[in-house]
């Protein structure tokens, strides 16, 4: 049997969780996720233990400030990306002067993304360009040893 690349393999993950509904900072498949619970969630069945303790946050995507927490938190344990992928954690910015907060995993050759939201939970939405203009930073999860690049 093949083994699936990084990307395949986090996407599988991904698709598992459509239907969970959406619930801020939860992270269980099936009973509630936001947006970053999503993210938490594939790292936990990759990874093992989430890297570290997760702080509190707003679930407003109009927030403003000087530090961009999450873009940081996630740098320091994804893979920053160049070139877009399959798989790949998507860092959205929502509105043009608040901080980056939005996240989702892209799929189907870059024509979809796995993301939650508020009125839908976990689902699976075209990347369409005004998505995808919001886009700030790429991610890819760390290969396990067993994956192919």
């Amino acid at each position: 049997m093949a083994q699936l690349s990084t990307g395949e393999s986090v996407v599988a993950l991904a698709r598992d969780w459509l239907g969970t509904p959406y619930h801020h900072r939860a992270a269980s498949k099936g009973a509630g996720a936001d947006c970053l619970g999503l993210i938490r969630g594939i790292w936990r069945a990759r990874h093992g233990a989430e890297p570290e303790l997760l702080l509190a946050y707003s679930p407003s995507w109009a927030e403003t400030g000087p530090v961009e927490t999450l873009w940081q938190g996630l740098a320091r344990h994804l893979v920053p990306a160049a070139q877009p992928a399959d798989g790949q954690v998507l860092l959205f910015r929502l509105q043009s002067q608040a901080l980056a907060k939005h996240l989702g995993v892209q799929c189907d050759n870059g024509r979809a993304f796995i993301h939650a939201c508020p009125r839908a939970g976990v689902t699976l939405a075209p990347l369409s360009r005004p998505w995808a203009r919001r886009i700030v930073a790429r991610f890819n999860f760390p290969p396990l040893q067993e994956e192919t690049v």
